[in-house]
């Protein structure tokens, strides 16, 4: 399986993924862990976070996949919703928060 189908297969077989430097209890760069907190802050339990740093073949798969070229990366029901700016002023609307309703108990 190549890199591209590996990754299709995490974001679509997964309702809520982020693909972020560390992972979300430690890490690696302030925009991976802002992204996780909005998250978390949106009442989400747990999600899906992919370590970027750990496999540069997603580290660098994931950018041409949605044609975006920073990390942290979100995806809900397979699909890309975008870095954490975006992250940040969709939570900001409360749009978020609608997007991920339903899945506050993933686990």
């Amino acid at each position: 399986m190549d890199v591209q189908q590996r990754i299709k297969a995490t974001v679509t077989g997964n309702p809520v993924v982020l693909y972020m430097k560390g992972t979300p209890q430690f890490p690696q760069c302030g925009f991976s862990s802002k992204a996780a907190q909005i998250l978390k802050a949106c009442g989400l339990k747990s999600f899906v976070a992919v370590n970027v740093l750990a496999d540069d073949e997603i580290r660098n798969g994931i950018k041409d996949y949605a044609n975006w070229p920073t990390i942290p990366q979100l995806y809900i029901r397979g699909e890309f919703v975008g870095g954490c700016d975006i992250m940040g002023e969709l939570y900001e609307a409360g749009e978020l928060q609608q997007m991920l309703a339903g899945l506050t108990e993933v686990v």
